[in-house]
């Protein structure tokens, strides 16, 4: 059964009208020298049976950022397939006066280098930043990207 996971996507109107959203770029040595693809929407797994998407994508936002989610109105944005089968439940919501200051982010540990069988602890996301929507679309994962392209659509219509 493929993988459920969850996250928040906040987003802010920016002094010019343009429209930001909050991205992190992926921690660990896979990611440390790539920015295409390499960014995310703060999410992660959640058991459907144990936990509701919302609260899960609540969790999630916390422990990657070391910072709690905004106290905000969430709505779905929807549930976006990737390639491989896993599906993200994105929840959006305005984020004007969030601020990342503070964060502290969330480890994980992965034998590193390869085979060598030594533990290391590596950062879940090594930074997160406010970024226009036209700049973060590829620098996503592109299982994410048509939550961007949601965003936009619902920004566009209010």
């Amino acid at each position: 059964m493929p993988a459920t996971s969850a996250g928040i996507l906040l987003y802010r109107v920016d002094p010019d009208g343009g429209v930001s959203a909050l991205v992190a770029h992926m921690g660990g040595p896979y990611w440390a020298n790539k920015d295409d693809g390499a960014w995310t929407i703060p999410k992660g797994e959640y058991d459907e049976d144990d936990e509701s998407a919302l609260d899960a994508a609540r969790r999630e936002f916390a422990e990657e950022l070391g910072l709690p989610a905004p106290d905000a109105d969430y709505a779905e944005l929807g549930t976006f397939a990737y390639s491989s089968g896993k599906r993200v439940t994105v929840f959006v919501a305005d984020g004007a006066g969030f601020s990342v200051d503070g964060a502290d982010f969330g480890q994980f540990e992965m034998e590193w280098p390869p085979r060598s069988g030594r533990t290391r602890s590596f950062p879940e996301v090594d930074r997160v930043e406010w970024m226009p929507v036209a700049e973060a679309r590829p620098r996503l994962v592109a299982g994410q990207r048509p939550a961007l392209d949601r965003l936009a659509e619902l920004i566009a219509t209010v």
